[in-house]
């Protein structure tokens, strides 16, 4: 493992843990639904990442790049899908009680799962993110083997990261503090996912 490899691994270990509209969710769903539907939410995240890994490996990146329609197709699925997420999280912090109608609407394992897988596959800038960590970690000649080695290096880390977040959150004590701070906790959703959606929908394709 070379020194660009160790860089490119260390950028997606701290944009990994770094609080952002994913880890929020998984913060909410473990400790207002529990472990295992936590831990489902955070597989989907996880396999949503690797997916737009994978591709940017074997170059798909160049793909978008040279398709505006399908540019602005992801771009705008990508945008409206996270501004309900924001109106669903807004919901639950005008709610006195949480409700079943608004916010992290109770899920089954499955659910979860697909609304993690969603989440990522919605934003196609996170390909672009990808194309930057192979890049870096890849020597002039390193293809595509070594690129699909980078993937799988950092797969590993979003395991671990985003499980530690389901596994900690669904803790007594963060459940006790969910019932304190459930609506700082939804507020926080709904202005992580609505920026995200608004930044995503107006920029650049």
């Amino acid at each position: 493992m070379d020194a660009n490899t160790v860089a490119a691994f260390a950028v997606y270990l701290v944009g990994a843990a770094s609080p952002g509209p994913s880890n929020l969710a998984i913060m909410g769903v473990a400790m207002e639904q529990g472990r295992g539907k936590g831990l489902a939410l955070a597989a989907g995240v996880v396999l949503g990442s690797v997916c737009w890994g994978a591709l940017a490996a074997l170059g798909a990146a160049e793909l978008m790049r040279g398709s505006l329609a399908l540019a602005w197709a992801m771009k705008l699925f990508g945008g409206a899908y996270l501004l309900l997420l924001a109106w669903r999280a807004l919901g639950q912090v005008r709610a006195r009680e949480a409700v079943a109608a608004d916010g992290l609407l109770p899920m089954t394992h499955g659910q979860a799962f697909r609304r993690g897988i969603l989440m990522h596959l919605g934003n196609p800038k996170a390909i672009l993110v990808w194309l930057s960590l192979v890049s870096l970690a890849s020597p002039a000649a390193g293809g595509t083997v070594h690129g699909a080695w980078v993937v799988a290096g950092c797969a590993g880390i979003a395991v671990c990261v985003f499980s530690a977040y389901a596994l900690l959150f669904s803790t007594v004590a963060a459940r006790r503090a969910y019932l304190r701070l459930r609506r700082w906790l939804h507020g926080a959703l709904a202005l992580a996912f609505g920026y995200a959606g608004l930044r995503m929908l107006l920029g650049k394709a």
